[in-house]
């Protein structure tokens, strides 16, 4: 047999997962397939990112003292919070530069389908996931997928109405589920519309999406790589101190 940290003969790999793109901030390491740590923080809107530090410090001293060695750090790219989504890659980049390992990128609403298919939730073959991230008032990132993760609909930023997914409502179910779906399903009020609750992506569940690119080798440039916002950061004017 030969030694289980030979790259050359692991089936799989080791990566630490790190998202920070919503309301939890989460770190996970995965190897062969498997996960064997978690953290978790929460916060608003990217604001439990202020953990980030200490959970990756956690799972790095983990793995260290397990003699396990890191292959790639994957990070949730967005859609989601601006700052959270800053702080995740410019954490991961710093990781990839430190200990010279590959970068790879995970979307957001990609990763949010992924408990929903493995509880299997939706029964029927020809329905479409919809996951939906907040961005306020009426407004939400969502995107279109079939049961086999295939783009149906490209990552969009909504203002939603009883129009905004007729399309595909008339054909088959869509289910929606993600922190910008409750708010939208009386709009909707279709026949065809179903609402999963609790899902929200979580780092663990980037494991399937990274180590399948991780194996195809999608990665990214280090030097180059920026999170996807889709909208431009609008600061806020903070208010005065009284």
């Amino acid at each position: 047999m030969y030694p289980k940290n030979d790259k050359v003969y692991r089936k799989m790999a080791c990566i630490l997962h790190i998202e920070t793109s919503a309301n939890v901030c989460s770190v996970a390491v995965s190897e062969d397939g498997q996960c064997i740590f978690e953290q978790k923080a929460e916060g608003e809107r990217g604001a439990g990112a202020e953990h980030l530090g200490t959970m990756v410090d956690e799972a790095l001293s983990f793995t260290d003292n397990h003699a396990i060695p890191f292959d790639a750090v994957a990070v949730s790219c967005g859609p989601g919070s601006y700052t959270g989504l800053r702080i995740g890659v410019s954490m991961a980049k710093g990781i990839c530069y430190g200990r010279d390992l590959k970068l790879i990128a995970v979307p957001t609403l990609e990763l949010m389908c992924v408990p929903v298919l493995l509880r299997e939730t939706v029964k029927e073959e020809n329905a479409l996931l919809c996951p939906m991230m907040d961005a306020r008032r009426m407004e939400v990132y969502s995107a279109l997928y079939d049961r086999g993760l295939k783009t149906v609909r490209e990552v969009k930023a909504d203002v939603v109405t009883a129009e905004t997914y007729k399309e595909w409502l008339d054909e088959r179910p869509v289910y929606f589920f993600g922190n910008g779906a409750q708010k939208c399903m009386d709009t909707i009020n279709h026949p065809n519309a179903h609402l999963i609750e609790g899902i929200e992506p979580v780092a663990k569940w980037m494991m399937p999406l990274a180590e399948k690119r991780f194996l195809n080798e999608q990665f990214e440039d280090v030097a180059y790589f920026v999170p996807f916002y889709l909208k431009d950061f609008v600061a806020i004017k903070a208010k005065p101190l009284l």
